[in-house]
């Protein structure tokens, strides 16, 4: 880690230059940059999500105004409105997915260390879809409903550590079931998910390859009980082996399935839960289910700390940038947290981060001591006096 340099150089730093320049030539980045690489496009998008700008105005302007500091940050000079609305609209997205991957890769070894341990070994993963509207007159390629614009982020989260670990930008009338199709998973995976994803050729299709799903059951679905099991406590109301009935639902799911009902006390209702998983205990079943909050909990965080409900392009490309380097950003942010001593949460690492992000400090030791480690003065830069 760099410490003679602001903390964005040392969170900059993070992210492996080899392996962006090869995302960069394997995407044909560079192609009519004239100049504005493709390093200097990332930073100037990763400073509007972690500074918080508004515009491509506070983008270049904030930039600007770090003076002899942006040398650290591997650019000339900050870019023009110009250029970077240019970049924006041309530049591919996918350069900004792959680099995300790269950035992935490195966290996962950190949460692999000090992230969250379950009681059970299984792999889990929440899979949800969250709808970011979008003005139609500005943004007409959007078109959502008649009146509306949107798009639909879907997120995997890994909930070791909590990192987003697959993710897939749509149209905003796109079915949530849609993404779920295209995604692979190894053996033993445990995923959880809301009842938008019930799909029974789905449920079907892993079963057969060993992936375990838990999800909430359609009300209207038509089911024959196999066993009764015997439940313990007042959390579990129900506990049954089935196999779906109705029209061709046994023939696009022929697997035995559970069906548990679950005491939800907050809200005072019953939760129905559909799963694949036999010989798990119930009330761990439920505890699974009740984990995919957190995923909830990411997509808040992401909407309220970074910047994906405000865009700084209008095209189709300037906008899965913007979102994907918001990924990348939250990424980061889980890095620095999990590596920290300090009881941070998430938030208050984004915000306080932001305050701090051009100054110069050791950033390792202000993660671990926000309050006791000073600023820190670089070393001035001896003048030649003319003899």
């Amino acid at each position: 880690m760099i410490a003679s340099a602001s903390c964005f150089s040392q969170v900059l730093s993070l992210v492996d230059r080899h392996a962006f320049w090869q995302a960069v030539n394997a995407w044909k980045a560079e192609k009519g940059a004239k100049g504005f690489s493709s390093w200097a496009h990332f930073v100037a998008m990763l400073f509007c999500q972690m500074g918080s700008a508004d515009s491509l105005r506070e983008i270049c302007g904030g930039l600007a105004t770090a003076l002899g500091k942006v040398i650290h940050l591997g650019l000339k000079a900050a870019p023009k409105r110009a250029t970077l609305a240019y970049a924006n609209e041309h530049r591919p997205w996918q350069l900004y997915e792959t680099v995300f991957h790269s950035v992935l890769a490195r966290c996962q070894g950190v949460a692999a260390a000090r992230g969250r341990k379950f009681r059970f070994k299984n792999p889990l993963r929440s899979l949800d879809a969250s709808v970011i509207d979008l003005c139609l007159k500005t943004f007409d390629w959007a078109r959502f409903r008649r009146t509306k614009g949107a798009i639909k982020l879907h997120l995997l989260l890994d909930h070791q550590g909590c990192l987003p670990c697959w993710a897939l930008v749509t149209e905003g009338r796109k079915h949530d079931i849609h993404g779920a199709r295209s995604l692979n998973f190894v053996s033993g995976t445990i995923v959880a998910m809301d009842r938008g994803y019930n799909d029974y050729r789905l449920f079907a299709s892993w079963t057969a390859a060993g992936v375990f799903f838990v999800t909430r059951m359609k009300d209207n679905a038509l089911y024959e009980v196999v066993e009764r099991r015997t439940v313990q406590g007042t959390r579990i109301r129900r506990d049954e082996v089935i196999y779906l009935a109705g029209t061709d639902a046994l023939d696009k799911c022929p697997h035995l399935l559970r069906r548990i009902v679950v005491w939800d006390e907050e809200h005072e209702r019953e939760i129905v839960l559909l799963t694949n998983l036999l010989k798990f205990a119930a009330s761990t079943i439920a505890s699974i289910y009740k984990e995919r909050w957190q995923i909830e909990l990411f997509f808040k965080a992401l909407k309220q700390n970074l910047k994906v409900k405000t865009f700084v392009g209008t095209s189709e490309n300037a906008v899965k940038t913007q979102i994907w380097t918001a990924l990348i950003a939250m990424l980061l942010l889980k890095f620095l947290q999990l590596k920290s001593s300090w009881k941070w949460s998430l938030s208050n690492l984004a915000a306080m981060l932001r305050f701090n992000l051009l100054t110069y400090r050791d950033l390792w030791a202000w993660l671990n001591d926000p309050f006791g480690v000073p600023i820190q003065t670089p070393a001035a830069e001896q003048l030649a006096f003319p003899i």
